[in-house]
């Protein structure tokens, strides 16, 4: 694989926090938090189980997929942090997506991650979240695999140093946009 550009240089951020008290906030205050967080700014910020996240490649992979489908008005939700989560998953459907990486009442680990200019300090104070070293990115291993739904039989045809490939080609093969008909309009309904 080709190497990551510089942090500096990447269009987005990412980094592992934990909650900054042991059991507040609670996910659904998360989650609220978040969509407030959202709403005020135009940048892309996702929060997610860091269970379901495998490093760097992975979350540029998903960023990246989402601008081209956005570029081309694939989009198939109108919340972009939502469809990134989509990507992340390498699912099509938002509650598959949350179950694989979405934050839940057993969530302990979380990955924060977001476009500049936004500032993490400032996401993670209005989060209640702390970083935390560790959590993120983290080795791909086959507790990730299964929570991503890539099944032992996918992963035993390519070597344990490879997983990570597995997880970008779930991402790559991620199709979002309506089926198409050779004129490049959408396909009319079934009955």
């Amino acid at each position: 694989m080709s190497p990551l550009p510089p942090a500096a240089e990447r269009p987005l951020w990412a980094l592992g926090a934990r909650r900054a008290r042991p059991t507040t906030p609670t996910a659904r205050e998360l989650v609220g938090r978040l969509r407030e967080a959202a709403a005020a700014s135009e940048p892309l910020v996702a929060l997610m189980d860091a269970r379901g996240v495998a490093g760097e490649r992975h979350l540029l992979s998903a960023w990246a997929h989402l601008g081209r489908a956005r570029s081309r008005g694939e989009s198939r939700l109108r919340d972009r942090g939502a469809e990134f989560l989509l990507y992340v998953a390498g699912d099509d459907q938002l509650p598959r997506a949350l179950a694989k990486v979405g934050v839940g009442a057993d969530t302990e680990e979380f990955v924060l991650a977001g476009e500049p200019p936004r500032e993490p300090a400032a996401l993670l104070e209005k989060l209640g979240l702390v970083a935390a070293d560790g959590i993120y990115p983290r080795p791909v291993d086959a507790e990730l695999l299964d929570r991503l739904g890539i099944q032992k039989e996918d992963r035993s045809i390519v070597p344990e140093a490879s997983w990570e490939g597995l997880v970008l080609e779930r991402i790559a093969l991620l199709e979002l946009s309506q089926p198409r008909t050779g004129s490049g309009s959408p396909e009319p309904p079934r009955k």
